[in-house]
């Protein structure tokens, strides 16, 4: 069993926004497999899909960003999964507006509800994809990730939340090291 977590924070107010990738990339991910991510526990909204023969947990945290271990630890104690099997998909301001990077392992750096994450499993030991966001040198680093993506971003933004799902998709199947490989670079 895989589960892949998507942050960002509830509610309309948030929705499109640079912080709220995770949550996008998840969206996408459960329109292609018909499965709305509608279920409530876990202080999440989940659901879970078939890809290929694997089961997968799709997991959208409703605790804010910045309390995403709290559900997490959760959903990961509910289903006893190992922390190898799990993809987390969040916001990086340190890579630029259109690059996904993936990783197997790390600290959360600046990101807040990775560090919360890393702080509930105890351990840094699991796989992320980090979408690059950019950063504003004119604005102050919350009212940046809080912002809705911009309009002349979206049609790069459409492109890159599909790589971020394949890359997803390639995690489950083929593991980490074919998703870094195929989508790194």
């Amino acid at each position: 069993m895989k589960l892949i977590v998507g942050l960002g924070n509830p509610g309309k107010k948030y929705e499109l926004t640079r912080h709220n990738i995770g949550f996008i990339v998840l969206d996408y991910i459960a329109k292609k497999y018909n499965t709305p991510i509608a279920k409530s526990k876990f202080k999440s909204y989940y659901n879970e899909i078939r890809v290929g023969n694997e089961k997968v947990v799709l997991l959208k945290p409703q605790t804010y960003m910045n309390l995403s271990g709290e559900a997490l630890l959760s959903v990961v104690k509910y289903y006893d999964i190992e922390l190898e099997d799990i993809l987390i998909i969040y916001d990086d301001i340190d890579i630029d507006f259109g690059v996904i990077r993936i990783r197997k392992k790390g600290s959360g750096g600046t990101h807040n509800g990775m560090r919360n994450i890393i702080y509930h499993l105890q351990s840094d030991q699991f796989t992320r994809l980090r979408f690059g966001i950019g950063k504003s040198e004119q604005k102050q680093l919350t009212d940046y990730v809080l912002e809705k993506f911009p309009k002349e971003d979206w049609d790069t933004l459409r492109e890159v939340v599909i790589r971020a799902a394949e890359a997803a998709e390639e995690f489950i199947i083929n593991g980490v090291d074919a998703s870094m490989n195929k989508y790194n670079g």
